[in-house]
């Protein structure tokens, strides 16, 4: 057989032809990783992104009133209406209090681009046959509302009564509170909570939680009251105390609610019912009861002893019964408080039998620069106690309580006792 024989020549094209196809399906795959690189940037420029969960998530309150009620926890709907902005017709606007539990928002048609359409959507609320109702007296007479009676409405508590006979409970249900007033000018919002007391007795004392910045809170809270036969419900009454949580001060009353049980049937089931707020009944100043008080001082040891003996013809705290009073003693030097002492508190008497004995030492030799406080203060649980009456024995006192004091500095080591009437606190 013959030799087979190669030439050079083919040897040397075989490089060049491995490096063309090289250079072929380095170039192909360039071009197709690009074209990939672009489709998946231009796809992702095209997608929405996910508004609505970002703005759900932000600037919402996570309340448990928000996850299971559709009521709306803020200011008036009047005041959001009137600050809100007008919106482009093609930009993206959701408002977060009418989403619905799911985070979904209805669809609606209702465009707000000027104050003059704001105007035009609030008389589309009417349905016909209110419209045909109104006549041009009654809107005079609205219109002709003065501040001052405005100023009265406070509200309105909506709550609701049921006996269970099973558990021999009586059960109420405080639902909400629509239309208070504000309390704070700066922010025009309260921060409204209730206290509720059964009476007359006064045994049962709750309050709901403090909603925050809202001027229609929907509490729904249960409260459930055993050992109470049903016989006895016609015998009871149902006080609100409606107030504004204020965290550097005394909080603000808004208002009260008298509920007499008397002739309400619940043997038939839960009854809803609803009360406008009234304003609290204030005391009058010439009715603020007395205070039996004996003093002592003993020059020898420098020390002064007071007893609280008794308090007669004390009012009422307010519509709901008898006060818990008790007396707040405090002793002052140079107008600079020292020292203080209280006694126990008696339940539900207008004339309370005290009978304690306090001992001061007095940092000073005489008195004329020492004063004693005396605040007569109804006991309320889960609360701040409220100021009955005041007084103030001391040399610059004026009335009994400056002849008391007097007489103690001329006579010392005697005990002295006088009756003297409380002012305001």
């Amino acid at each position: 057989m013959a030799p087979i024989t190669t030439s050079r020549e083919e040897f040397d094209e075989i490089p060049t032809v491995v490096g063309i196809f090289s250079a072929f399906g380095l170039v192909f795959t360039v071009s197709l990783f690009a074209w990939i690189c672009c489709q998946r940037k231009s796809s992702k420029s095209n997608k929405t992104p996910p508004y609505k969960f970002v703005h759900v998530l932000k600037g919402v309150d996570i309340y448990p009133e928000n996850l299971s009620s559709k009521k709306k926890f803020g200011a008036d709907d009047k005041n959001e209406v009137k600050n809100k902005p007008a919106v482009p017709k093609n930009s993206l606007h959701l408002d977060l209090e009418k989403r619905d539990l799911n985070g979904n928002f209805p669809k609606t048609n209702l465009k707000a681009s000027s104050p003059s359409d704001l105007e035009n959507v609030t008389p589309k609320l009417f349905s016909e046959g209110e419209k045909e109702a109104l006549s041009p007296d009654s809107l005079k007479s609205n219109t002709s509302l003065t501040s001052e009676e405005k100023q009265e409405k406070l509200g309105t508590l909506f709550f609701s009564l049921e006996y269970n006979f099973e558990k021999k409970a009586f059960v109420v249900n405080i639902k909400e509170a629509r239309g208070l007033p504000a309390m704070d000018e700066q922010s025009m919002t309260s921060d409204p909570y209730i206290k509720m007391t059964i009476l007359p007795e006064k045994k049962h004392k709750v309050k709901t939680r403090v909603l925050r910045k809202t001027l229609d809170p929907a509490f729904d809270e249960t409260f459930t009251f055993y050992g109470i036969l049903y016989t006895q419900i016609q015998e009871l009454a149902l006080h609100f105390t409606i107030l504004s949580f204020d965290r550097f001060s005394r909080d603000d009353i808004i208002g009260e609610v008298l509920i007499p049980l008397a002739g309400i049937e619940l043997s038939d089931g839960k009854m809803l019912m609803n009360r406008e707020i009234i304003k609290r009944n204030v005391r009058k100043s010439s009715g603020r009861g007395e205070l039996l008080i004996s003093l002592c001082y003993q020059s020898t040891t420098n020390t002064l002893t007071v007893v609280v003996l008794k308090a007669r013809h004390l009012p009422k705290s307010d519509v709901s019964g008898l006060s818990d009073p008790y007396v707040k003693v405090n002793l002052y030097h140079a107008k600079k408080r020292i020292s203080k002492k209280k006694t126990h508190v008696k339940k539900c008497t207008p004339n309370a039998v005290f009978n304690e004995l306090f001992v001061f030492d007095i940092p000073c030799e005489g008195l004329e620069e020492i004063s004693v406080e005396f605040l007569v203060l109804d006991s309320e649980r889960g609360s701040r106690n409220e100021v009955i009456g005041r007084l103030v024995l001391g040399a610059v006192a004026e009335g009994t309580g400056g002849e008391h004091w007097k007489e103690i500095c001329d006579c010392p080591r005697r005990q002295i006792a006088k009756w003297h009437m409380l002012c305001d606190g």
